[in-house]
Order: structure tokens, then sequence, then C-alpha cells
């Protein structure tokens, strides 16, 4: 696991690239890796550890069927606490995900006061765009908070002529983008390839891991978890076949 988790040299190195200098020192450096922490035989899913090495988000039981067989998707934190559900949108033309605050035990799925956004994936027309992140009518669009306050939020998203709030840019498959906000256009998390050197030839240059093993680094402006929730989605709307590990090591 020492070639999966983030160490202090991996995590300053990504910072500084991640977002000016100011913004650098309080940025969330994080380690994702494809694949569940359950570890067994068909099991697929996200591992994603902060930057000392600790479980932060976690994806278990993760299906790669096509969307209209799979799913809720859950994203929990780090001791498997519920934060997010993901769903797909079945009928869509943008193939379309919708997020939604973790019910509380005893209370319905997909309330739809708990809507928080949806993520649908862009034309090839739109430029270098790989998504964009519609927020609910009753959310508001900073990336500190992601609270509803309406429940007039419609189970389909948000539609019609609205802006979008976030769009993500680059090519996630190639672990080379950037999410923006869209009033501004600031960059509030970079994913990236990961590197990182092994322990007999410090001195030598970095390896380049595998596609499964990528950084992401998130501003202190942004909601981790909900750019957590995207990271996912983009995996979902990117879709490619997926062949799992007999046992993770």
């Amino acid at each position: 696991m020492s070639r999966i988790h983030p160490n202090a040299e991996a995590s300053r190195r990504l910072l500084r690239h991640g977002a000016g200098a100011g913004a650098a020192a309080s940025a969330a450096c994080y380690t994702v890796w494809m694949r569940s922490s359950m570890g067994f035989q068909g099991t697929d899913g996200f591992s994603v550890y902060d930057a000392g090495g600790e479980l932060a988000f976690r994806v278990d039981n993760y299906s790669r069927r096509r969307k209209i067989f799979a799913g809720e998707l859950t994203l929990m934190d780090g001791h498997g606490a519920p934060l997010l559900s993901l769903r797909p949108q079945i009928i869509s033309m943008h193939d379309q995900w919708n997020c939604y605050k973790a019910p509380e035990e005893g209370q319905a799925k997909r309330a739809r006061s708990q809507q928080l956004f949806s993520v649908r994936k862009c034309s090839v027309l739109q430029n270098n765009r790989e998504a964009e992140v519609y927020m609910s009518s009753a959310c508001t669009t900073t990336t500190t908070t992601t609270t509803t306050t309406d429940a007039s939020a419609s189970d389909h998203g948000t539609t019609g002529h609205q802006s979008p709030g976030f769009w993500i840019e680059g090519c996630f498959r190639r672990r080379n983008c950037k999410i923006r906000r869209a009033h501004d256009g600031k960059e509030v998390a970079r994913i990236a390839r990961k590197k990182a050197r092994t322990a007999a030839t410090p001195d030598t240059a970095p390896l380049t891991l595998g596609e499964d093993v990528f950084s992401l680094v998130v501003q202190p402006d942004a909601d981790c978890t909900m750019i957590m929730a995207l990271v996912v989605v983009l995996d979902r709307i990117c879709w490619r076949p997926y062949t799992p590990l007999i046992c993770s090591s």
C-alpha cells in the first residue's frame, strides 16, 4: 500500500500545481484508488486517502453495469457513514446523474427536498468540457456549502435555460481535468495522474502510476464531499470496461 498512500513530498508537489501560492497551503490533497475498501473478489469502488494516509471517503459494492441496471451509489466517509446518494437518470439525453443527501435511518430514499445537484455529460461540440453540474433550485451555487431549503426541487434535476454551477474541463479518462466554478471560472479542484518514487530507488525520477490510482487536489473554498461525488459520477459517464482484481494487496 505504500505506493497508493500519499506522502509529504508528493502532496507538496500537487499543491504547488493545484492553485496559487496563497491557497496552496490549505488545499486538500487526496489519493483516489479505484478499488473497494472491502477488497474481496468481484468488488469495485473507490478508496480515497488524505495526505496523511487515512481513509477519507469510500464507495463499496460499486456496480459498473449499464445505468438502466445500476442501483444507487452511496458515497461514505472513511468510517462508513453515508454522505451522498448518486442515482442515474434512466431517461436522459445527456447521461445525467442526480445527487441527493444520503437519507438518515427511517427516512425515505431520494426525498425531493434532499436533491442537491445533477451532473450531465457534455456534447462533443462543447469545446473542452467533459460535464456540467447543475445545482438544485434550492441549493446555493457556492462551493462552501451544499444545502437545500426548499422541497420544490425536481427529481429530474435542473433543466431548461438554467446555467451550470460548475463545469469539468479536460479528459477524465486520461486523469487530466479541472473542476471550475461557472460564474468566475475559478478552479476548485484538479484531477491528475499520480506519480511516486519506489522505496528502493528514492533518488530516481518518479514513476507514473496506472489509471486506477490518481490524485485529487481540492481548494479550501470547495466542498470536498461534493467534489468526490463529482469524481464518482465522472467515472460513470466516462464509462469504460472494467476487470476487477482477484484480491487487493
